[in-house]
């Protein structure tokens, strides 16, 4: 019965990274056109795989069956900051000093298909996901001088974003663990044209490795210790000779089922969750501005709360991240609302 719920997806194009990526763009590209042009301007590429998103149990390998999960995701951020972890909040350009405002929202929708296969595949349950995105971004930055002139920019849009399938995922089982490793990619088929700021889609391509555990003190496996490592591989971005660094991320929780009722029908899951990102090798590409490539970092923590009904094998899931030490990026608070169900 616990294990029935014990993950349901691994989620998710991120379609809200496009709008973490293009927050700094804009930013910086604006201050390239006050300064006369000094060529292509850009912050740090971000990948696909937002780390904040999973819920504790997302990433190993349900029960077989069919399962339709629906995400909503939302982020914001008014804080950018530098590859010191400092928060920016003006840029000095000769005699003039611009100060910086940036204000970042968005909101994804991602309707999940998980399916997991009733015969095994080396010793392992074998289970496939596929993952389309639709999400409306705003952006909002501006650049002005102390005297009053500058530039400001407000741009949104709701369209596809990026797609995410699966096709291979092992689940190893035993009493007190689960073992899952995977591979999946990301399909750049979302809005993506070079230097807009309404882009919803990243423009490349991601290969993805995952591997991730649970330990389950107690036969029951109410209580479940999670630990996750995912790896991303980036193609060159389209109509710009700019190939993002990869990333590796690293998730981890504790999840605690209670029981609300004497049938044990109904489940109450408390829970801490938490990731660290890294990018691991720099942007590379003739288009990369050598001068402002670092390699990025963000750590985020919170807390989630969810309900399980058994005789419907459904779950709704809501959990909170604050994102803390950033560096050469936005930091901000993501939420997401799971809303599950198993056939």
């Amino acid at each position: 019965m616990w294990c029935t719920y014990q993950g349901l997806i691994e989620v998710f194009p991120l379609t809200h990274t496009l709008s973490l990526k293009k927050g700094p763009r804009i930013l910086l590209g604006t201050l390239c056109l006050l300064l006369g042009g000094l060529g292509p301007t850009q912050a740090g590429q971000l990948g696909h795989f937002a780390p904040a998103v999973p819920n504790i149990r997302d990433l190993v390998v349900p029960d077989p069956g069919l399962y339709f999960l629906q995400y909503f995701v939302s982020y914001h951020t008014d804080t950018f900051k530098d590859r010191h972890g400092d928060k920016v909040n003006s840029i000095n350009a000769g005699p003039a000093t611009l100060e910086v405002e940036a204000d970042v929202d968005a909101f994804i929708i991602a309707p999940t298909l998980v399916w997991v296969s009733p015969w095994k595949f080396l010793g392992a349950r074998y289970g496939a996901q596929i993952i389309p995105s639709f999400s409306n971004t705003s952006v909002q930055a501006s650049l002005r001088t102390e005297t009053g002139f500058g530039v400001d920019v407000d741009e949104s849009q709701f369209g596809v974003g990026d797609l995410y399938i699966k096709p291979f995922w092992l689940g190893w089982d035993g009493t007190h663990y689960s073992v899952a490793a995977g591979y999946g990619f990301y399909a750049p088929v979302g809005k993506y044209d070079n230097g807009d700021a309404d882009n919803i889609g990243l423009g490349f391509w991601t290969h993805e490795f995952q591997v991730a555990t649970a330990w389950y003190p107690w036969e029951s496996r109410g209580t479940a210790v999670t630990l996750a490592g995912t790896y991303e591989i980036h193609s060159e971005i389209d109509d710009v000779n700019i190939t993002p660094g990869d990333r590796v991320s690293l998730n981890w929780g504790i999840s605690q089922y209670l029981p609300l009722n004497k049938a044990n029908s109904l489940l109450l899951e408390v829970g801490a969750l938490g990731y660290s990102q890294w990018q691991v090798e720099k942007d590379s590409g003739s288009d990369v501005n050598t001068q402002f490539n670092p390699k990025d970092q963000i750590h985020g923590a919170g807390g989630q709360i969810g309900l399980t009904y058994v005789p419907w094998n459904a779950l709704i899931v809501f959990h909170g991240v604050q994102e803390f030490s950033a560096e050469a990026r936005f930091e901000g608070q993501f939420f997401t609302l799971t809303i599950g169900k198993g056939f």
